[in-house]
């Protein structure tokens, strides 16, 4: 593992490529390498783009990647896919997608499946991160699967969020319920040469409007559990209340001269990483992700080590009497509690 974490450090494409492999298949002794690789960590931007499925967040990834790369950054991309049902892999559709990036020696694209974790993003994503940040990457990209309640997972890993919406989707009203707004630094609409792109930039915009600042909810730890709270000491006059923007773009077009919206873009997410860095919030949200993960990891450790002492033949009892009505699932619990201590 030390000369694979050496490897890493130097920037090895093979070495990230093999330590990512083992970090997602969880192999003895990536944990140690983690552990190595994590004081050279905290330096890459990390960027989360998720939205309804179809808005066109691939091909703003990869705009955005050709966009940095023109200005000398390297580039990691995360895709997390979906699993597919059949060989419990990602399938990858995303890394077909930007197969155009695949000759560039500064972009490095990693797809990973979900396995059916809740959010989209597959547990090993944070790890997957720090590995593309020790190994020098100036801006990791994360790609997440759809949009909807579980995606504010986003929030846990990314320093920048970009919520992307499309024309004619029609789920401005999926979008509040959700709580997009909420979890966006930046409104992207995407495809805004279709029809149906002012009537969904009116619509995003009003609800902009209607989220008073000292409404505006800062996602924050509660038993380690993310919940929307009212950010404290906010009026509508606060500067430091960051209003997300609403940029409006088109990432794939057959003219070259066709793709319009990327440099404003990048140049608002570079305004809110600078906001970030200017104000305590920057910190104050790092020290949230850093809490809500080790919230994670421990819930994680406990439940795998309780449930190694359980006899599998005593939780398969417990489930026939649930099953049969003699049990309900808290005093289920609650039996299989006590019978550890």
């Amino acid at each position: 593992m030390k000369e694979l974490v050496n490897g890493v450090l130097n920037g090895s494409r093979r070495a990230v490529a093999k330590l990512l492999t083992q970090v997602e298949n969880q192999t003895e002794g990536v944990n140690e390498a983690l552990a190595a690789l994590f004081p050279h960590t905290g330096r890459a931007w990390v960027i989360g783009i998720t939205g309804a499925p179809g808005s066109g967040k691939s091909s703003l990834v990869n705009a955005l990647a050709k966009a940095y790369r023109a200005q000398g950054q390297t580039v990691a991309i995360i895709a997390v896919d979906p699993t597919s049902p059949f060989t419990g892999g990602a399938i990858l559709g995303d890394r077909i997608r930007m197969r155009d990036l695949s000759g560039d020696s500064g972009v490095f694209i990693r797809s990973m499946a979900t396995r059916g974790s809740l959010g989209g993003l597959a547990r090993a994503t944070r790890d997957v991160i720090r590995v593309m940040d020790a190994a020098g990457f100036d801006v990791v990209m994360v790609e997440t699967v759809g949009a909807g309640q579980s995606e504010v997972d986003i929030v846990r890993t990314a320093q920048t969020t970009l919520v992307v919406e499309a024309p004619g989707m029609g789920d401005d009203v999926q979008a509040i319920k959700a709580g997009i707004l909420e979890i966006a630094d930046v409104l992207v609409v995407n495809k805004v040469d279709r029809p149906g792109a002012t009537n969904t930039l009116r619509a995003l915009k009003m609800m902009l409007d209607l989220g008073h600042p000292a409404s505006r909810m800062a996602m924050t730890r509660h038993h380690g559990e993310l919940m929307a709270v009212p950010t404290q000491s906010m009026n509508a006059h606060d500067e430091k209340v960051w209003i997300p923007p609403v940029v409006q773009t088109v990432a794939a077009s057959d003219d070259p001269k066709g793709v319009t919206g990327i440099d404003e873009l990048m140049q608002m997410m570079e305004t809110h990483r600078l906001y970030l860095s200017q104000a305590d919030t920057g910190e104050q949200l790092e020290r949230q992700r850093i809490e809500i993960e080790l919230y994670e990891r421990l819930r994680h450790e406990l439940m795998t080590r309780f449930l190694q002492m359980i006899p599998p033949a005593r939780i398969e009892d417990v489930i026939r009497r649930v099953l049969a009505r003699e049990l309900d699932p808290q005093t289920a619990t609650e039996q299989l509690l006590s019978s550890q201590n």
